[in-house]
């Protein structure tokens, strides 16, 4: 038991809490423990009974299917691959990320009148993925096929037409134009090397002081570098600036010399 416990510790905190939060959602209805009435997005239900948990368990109602763990690895891995690459020791921004995105999918769905997001959550985050995905990387579908990783989400969305439907696709693709406007806006169409956001509006992605600090993070945002693995590299002007600030002198230090005619 102290073993599993220790593995669960190590996946990302953010990702650890969407698959908790998944299981924890969907093994209940699963089990007749709750009824799904209960968990879908009634918007009659939230704004006139206040019943706002609602909000939370439309995202993570796993379909009443045996295709469920394959959402739910789906869901782990690209969450995973996330928070372990481009937001390497920055969960809390990934947090705060994933908190507007939400709002965002709710706001698109209410013309769909989705009763569920999970699956548009799931694009979204696939969608992330696959754009800060470096150029020419493979992935499988399904360990059927392989595919290159920009390929991906329209494979995904196809899935969806094929087994769910149009209102299933219309879905994706929310989730898709979601994804879509947290990489432009965020990281400014780049891969997200070194974690440095290059969007017009990166600064919006950073978390609140108190987020950071719930999540024991320091704020590094003081210097626009690249970290990853433990370096952190600066242009010229900052390495100058960052050296002036801390008062030693940038470059070779030649000595104080001696002036004309001294012996």
């Amino acid at each position: 038991m102290a073993d599993i416990l220790t593995e669960i510790r190590k996946i990302p905190p953010v990702t650890r809490f969407l698959v908790g939060s998944s299981l924890g959602v969907t093994i209940p209805a699963l089990m007749k423990l709750v009824s799904p009435y209960h968990l879908i997005f009634l918007s009659g239900r939230v704004l006139d009974n206040w019943e706002f948990w609602r909000m939370y368990t439309s995202f993570f109602l796993g379909p009443m299917r045996l295709d469920y763990i394959f959402e739910l690895a789906m869901l782990y891995r690209n969450s995973n691959a996330l928070e372990s690459t481009h937001y390497e020791r920055r969960s809390s921004d990934y947090a705060w990320q994933l908190f507007l995105a939400c709002f965002a999918l709710l706001g698109l769905n209410r013309p769909l009148q989705s009763m569920l997001h999970t699956r548009p959550l799931l694009h979204t985050l696939t969608y992330l993925m696959c754009a800060l995905s470096p150029p020419g990387a493979q992935t499988s579908v399904m360990g059927l096929i392989t595919i290159p990783v920009a390929y991906f989400p329209y494979a995904l969305l196809g899935m969806d037409l094929l087994m769910g439907g149009t209102i299933s696709a219309a879905q994706g693709v929310s989730g898709m134009l979601v994804g879509h406007v947290w990489w432009w806006l965020i990281w400014g169409s780049g891969i997200g090397t070194g974690g440095v956001y290059q969007g017009m509006y990166g600064g919006w992605g950073r978390a609140p002081a108190w987020l950071k600090d719930w999540f024991g993070e320091r704020d590094d945002y003081g210097r626009t570098g690249s970290r990853r693995g433990g370096v952190q590299a600066f242009a010229p002007r900052q390495r100058a600036e960052q050296a002036a600030t801390s008062g030693r002198v940038a470059g070779h230090s030649w000595g104080s010399g001696q002036r004309l005619g001294d012996s």
